[in-house]
């Protein structure tokens, strides 16, 4: 069973429930309410469907590089460590983070900007709204119940892990009517590290993966003084390695100094705001789950690098580009027929707007990028490589 020990954690005897009463559940096995909301996430297809979704690279050559998939794992690991530390609910932590990206469409980040502008006069895309459609409507595996039906306490960390929600799109606003999130509150302590857990894997994961790309220097990741100083140490502990075998040891051990600057600056955090309970969390009406000052200075600047160095870099930009056109192309080709979509999509698509864009929205949001490549170069020909 969880390792809850604080009284300001989420408890499982205390949840909310969920939207839909299940009755009977008992017979699938020991598990509280967070367990089972974790099994959810892990036997989902939209879960599945993130080993084929983009990360950093777009549909990446080599099997070496991290996709939505083997992201949502390392950020469920690094969660769950924080969460046993602090006292926290480790299940649902690491339900949190390995759904947290369930909602992303092809192509990562360049997907959701095509999405955007597709859907611009439907109100627009949001892939953490996304998130919550595809669990609480679109996947249904049950036979009484659209969703996965998941605790109150998971669909309110997904909806506001990076804080209070003060202008939810269409999507968020229909789903908290039909189950009301307080989303103008901050989260639990849990969704708090699920996001910040998130922040550590992706700034640490991806260097090294520009690395091995080739797309970032050893030379260039020490000009970020926090990355020099990380990588003095490991040099000076290993004086006769060659370097190319240090640089995992260099973000294994930047992931280590941002973890415990976490851990002792959110513990003095939570004892100064005084918090005994899950609500108390909620009603503090700020962060409590953040590194120190200097640490976060460290944080931004190292994010800074990347985007200036990697996201945005030349050969990124081409991808992305090419990535664009691809969505742009499918969200065209189906609105103008929406047979295109297969019998199930194409055969239930609305005739009214918004609801038959945001439909085709649903489609394309769920595509892996190489079933969406395959569908596009099926309807308008394939795109050369960028």
């Amino acid at each position: 069973m969880t390792r809850t020990t604080a009284s300001y954690a989420c408890h499982p005897d205390e949840s909310r429930g969920r939207l839909y009463p299940e009755p009977g559940g008992e017979t699938r096995g020991p598990r509280d309410v967070y367990q089972r909301d974790r099994d959810r996430i892990i036997h989902s297809i939209a879960f599945r469907r993130l080993r084929h979704k983009t990360q950093v690279f777009v549909a990446p050559d080599g099997d070496h590089y991290r996709v939505r998939l083997t992201h949502s794992l390392e950020v469920a690991q690094i969660g769950r460590t924080i969460a046993r530390v602090l006292g926290l609910n480790e299940d649902l932590t690491e339900a949190l983070c390995l759904a947290h990206d369930i909602g992303h469409p092809p192509f990562g980040h360049a997907g959701e900007k095509a999405l955007e502008e597709a859907l611009r006069d439907a109100g627009g895309f949001d892939h953490n709204a996304h998130c919550l459609r595809i669990l609480m409507q679109l996947e249904s595996p049950y036979p009484r119940f659209p969703g996965l039906n998941l605790s109150w306490e998971m669909l309110e960390g997904l909806a506001k892990h990076n804080g209070p929600v003060r202008n939810p799109n269409w999507a968020m606003r229909e789903l908290d009517a039909l189950f009301p999130l307080e989303l103008d509150s901050w989260p639990s302590l849990e969704a708090q590290v699920a996001a910040i857990a998130d922040d550590i894997a992706y700034d640490n994961h991806d260097i090294d993966d520009g690395l091995r790309a080739g797309m970032l220097t050893l030379d260039q990741i020490c000009e970020v003084p926090f990355v020099r100083a990380g990588w003095d140490k490991v040099h000076a502990r290993y004086p006769d390695v060659e370097e190319s075998r240090l640089l995992r040891e260099l973000i294994r051990d930047q992931i280590g100094v941002m973890v415990n600057d976490l851990i002792e600056a959110s513990r003095r955090r939570i004892a100064e705001s005084g918090v005994k309970n899950a609500a108390d969390v909620r009603a503090a009406g700020h962060r409590l789950i953040d590194f120190s000052d200097e640490m976060a200075a460290h944080e931004r600047g190292l994010k800074r690098f990347m985007y200036a160095n990697l996201y945005l870099s030349g050969t990124q930009l081409a991808e992305a580009e090419r990535a664009q056109r691809i969505v742009s192309g499918l969200f065209a080709a189906y609105r103008e027929r929406p047979a295109l979509m297969g019998e199930g999509w194409g055969a239930c698509a609305p005739m009214e707007e918004p609801q038959r864009s945001r439909h085709i929205g649903d489609y394309i949001a769920g595509m892996t990028d190489r079933f969406a490549e395959r569908c596009h170069e099926e309807i308008h020909g394939a795109l050369p490589p960028a």
